[in-house]
């Protein structure tokens, strides 16, 4: 099925320059709302804590859930509405561990009940110790530079021939970082200057594909943090997950424009690389749309009607496929132009 006729010729190419302004200012924003918030703003799974979901059967104030909670013993607890208004439930959140065993809930509800004048039901009640959290974050963020670091492997592999010296860098790397994680180099820090090492390497070897690869995922990745930092969301393992999905699916995108770009390099090697890489883009844009549309459509049911739990999860795959989508075609393949240029 084709929507674009195959004879188009949009100069994508033409228009990086505005691509790449637009790139730059996102990714400003996002770094600076990162600095300004200390970081993303870790759920539970990654700030340790306690985590308690409750519905109360008629519309609550919340200095009545306060006044509740410190009768409970949780004063101080961070109160959030969840869902929509008119379900009348709030998300609790207390700092350090929470004793849980016992009546607790019951405990809870009462005291919770007697304060706002209304039936009270503790819906889940979820804890993770401060070590814990830290490991789980430390976890995370080695899961996505490795994830980086083995797709860029296989562009090489697949592009350029260079299974050998791509793996070779990529184990130095990968047991570098490993090594240093184990003598409590910070994790954050210790990550960006491997991803600056990685690109620097890519440069020095000629492994073009990859970097052109890896500097969109990286571009994916930090967009769709930021957002989350410049919209004061929860950052969680589910957006781990999120992250990871997305790296694969602006990967498989990037993989089928540069296919197109190694096959018309052969058809059209006459012609000037500025020539073949749009000719490669417009050849994949009617696929890259059902793709990309495909896609959208579904997460924005679940973003819409998905409920609270998944509501953050569908937002950082919409913004995701979004800015994959258009990191494959103005960022990944320029790229290989810049390269050549070089």
């Amino acid at each position: 099925m084709e929507l674009i006729k195959p004879d188009i010729n949009i100069d994508f190419v033409g228009k990086r320059r505005i691509a790449y302004a637009v790139s730059a200012v996102m990714i400003l924003i996002s770094i600076v709302s990162l600095i300004a918030h200390g970081g993303p703003r870790y759920g539970i799974d990654f700030a340790g804590g306690t985590l308690i979901q409750v519905k109360f059967q008629g519309s609550v104030d919340i200095g009545k859930i306060k006044a509740g909670l410190a009768e409970a013993n949780l004063a101080g607890a961070s109160i959030q509405h969840f869902g929509e208004d008119e379900f009348n439930e709030f998300l609790i959140r207390a700092e350090g561990s929470v004793e849980t065993k016992g009546e607790f809930a019951d405990t809870l509800e009462k005291a919770l009940g007697d304060a706002t004048g209304t039936g009270a039901e503790v819906r889940r009640v979820e804890m993770v110790g401060p070590q814990v959290g830290k490991d789980l974050r430390e976890k995370a963020l080695l899961a996505i530079f490795f994830s980086l670091l083995f797709l860029a492997i296989y562009i090489s592999g697949r592009f350029e021939f260079k299974w050998l010296i791509s793996g070779l860098m990529a184990a130095a790397l990968g047991g570098a970082v490993y090594l240093l994680s184990l003598f409590h180099v910070g994790v954050p820090v210790l990550i960006v200057a491997a991803l600056l090492i990685t690109l620097a390497l890519f440069y020095v070897l000629d492994l073009k594909y990859a970097m052109g690869a890896i500097v969109a995922l990286i571009h994916d990745v930090t967009i769709t943090v930021g957002l989350f930092s410049l919209f004061d969301k929860e950052f969680s393992l589910p957006i781990v997950a999120a992250l990871l999905t997305i790296i694969g699916y602006s990967l498989n995108d990037t993989i089928i424009v540069f296919d197109r770009i190694r096959e018309n390099l052969r058809r059209y090697h006459k012609n000037p690389l500025v020539f073949i890489i749009n000719r490669s883009v417009n050849d994949t844009l009617s696929r890259t749309i059902l793709t990309a549309g495909t896609t959208l459509l579904t997460v924005a049911a679940l973003f819409a009607l998905g409920g609270g739990i998944i509501h953050d999860f569908a937002f950082a795959m919409l913004v995701g496929v979004l800015v994959g989508t258009y990191s494959s075609v103005y960022i990944a393949s320029p790229v290989l132009l810049a390269w050549q240029k070089r």
